[in-house]
């Protein structure tokens, strides 16, 4: 069965999670994934509402804080972006460029010595680029850790380019274990500003997914 999408953007939260409550007392809320889990009698999943996150809730689905702030940080080879949210207001953003792609090949010098092990001259400067790319990001979160009270961290990496954002000499304020992580659950074409606001909007509004086959059963939630 194919998974399916309804926009809640319209519903009134408060209308939204005490319809949850009435017609499924079986709901949990993942802060991890930053969704409430709708589960049936049996605790077979039916579906779940990926929620704003500037919404801060706690495990009775009430809302404890609308405007939570939020920094949203995108990497990619060769570029990145980082955006504070202040609620759904953007207070802060930034991005950052490098030379670290083989111009022939079209792929990152991270995956090339990783494939070859190799290190020529052309090699050496997109590896240093690399590690100055990664020290300029960890230097600017850094001062917005220590300007802003960061309630949750929106990331989007590759897994090969995370080992560099953790073990750069300029450390980065948080750690791959941090309970405010959260992957973010958009595809980003490339990491610039464009693109992660563009994210980041498309987030702003709650989404219920769920089997096609469940649809009946979650009618009450979805919109008209």
């Amino acid at each position: 069965m194919a998974e399916k999408k309804a926009n809640l953007f319209d519903v009134p939260l408060g209308l939204l999670f005490s319809e949850v409550k009435k017609h499924f007392p079986n709901h949990h809320y993942n802060f991890k994934k930053h969704v409430v889990v709708i589960e049936d009698g049996e605790q077979n999943t039916l579906g779940y509402i990926r929620l704003p996150l500037h919404l801060s809730l706690d495990e009775s689905l009430t809302v404890t804080n609308d405007e939570a702030l939020v920094l949203y940080l995108s990497i990619e080879s060769g570029s990145a972006a980082i955006c504070v949210m202040k609620g759904k207001n953007n207070i802060y953003h930034t991005t950052f460029s490098s030379y670290m792609t083989r111009k022939k090949q079209g792929f990152s010098q991270v995956k090339y010595l990783n494939k070859k092990g190799k290190s020529r001259a052309g090699s050496r400067v997109r590896l240093a680029s690399t590690i100055d790319f990664f020290e300029n990001i960890n230097t600017t979160l850094g001062e917005l850790f220590e300007e802003y009270v960061v309630d949750r961290i929106g990331l989007h990496c590759s897994t090969s380019l995370i080992p560099y954002l953790y073990q750069s000499k300029v450390a980065c304020p948080f750690d791959k274990k941090d309970d405010r992580l959260y992957k973010i659950p958009v595809h980003l074409p490339q990491s610039n500003f464009t693109n992660l606001n563009g994210a980041i909007k498309k987030l702003m509004a709650p989404m219920l997914f769920y089997d096609e086959k469940n649809e009946n059963l979650l009618d009450v939630l979805i919109p008209d």
